[in-house]
């Protein structure tokens, strides 16, 4: 169970939102890049966001490019989980494989600021300052292993292989 503050962007949220291509130049000093998290729709947000926080957006988050280091990022400023009405599919394949949680809800009545408890497992998200229970989608055993040994590269050191089942 995760518990934490939502921060609420919208639509469309691209990897240059998340990370913007300026910095590319960085991607080898990825804790010097995460400073910039979200830096051009929120110039403070990574000296704001707290650990065990939560980005919650609206629909196609992570569309664009297909850099790794965007969901990377956002998993070492400490970010819980990512909650979105949608994925763009290579930023969500992405995510599972460097260990980011990301969820699929409808975050519609999710403001920031508000609390939240999130159980992947069940696929529940509580929006707790609003007493209000949203139906996620659950994430697949599989996916819930290796977001549980911290990525796939994690996942196959830990087993030899690419491990389907208990």
């Amino acid at each position: 169970m995760m518990k934490g503050r939502a921060w609420k962007f919208g639509d469309n949220i691209t990897t240059d939102h998340i990370i913007p291509g300026r910095y590319y130049h960085l991607r080898s000093n990825p804790d010097l890049l995460a400073q910039h998290l979200m830096e051009d729709t929120d110039p403070e947000f990574a000296s704001k966001v707290q650990p065990g926080d939560f980005i919650v957006a609206g629909r196609n988050f992570g569309m664009g490019s297909s850099r790794e280091h965007a969901p990377l990022v956002i998993k070492l400023n400490d970010i819980s989980a990512v909650l979105a009405k949608s994925f763009a599919r290579i930023f969500y394949r992405n995510a599972i494989n460097v260990g980011l949680p990301l969820v699929i809800v409808d975050t519609s009545d999710i403001e920031t600021g508000d609390q939240l408890e999130v159980d992947l497992k069940k696929g529940i998200v509580r929006v707790l300052n609003k007493d209000i229970e949203l139906k996620a989608t659950p994430l697949p055993e599989v996916m819930l292993r290796i977001l549980d040994d911290g990525g796939l590269v994690n996942h196959i050191r830990k087993y030899g292989d690419f491990k389907l089942e208990g």
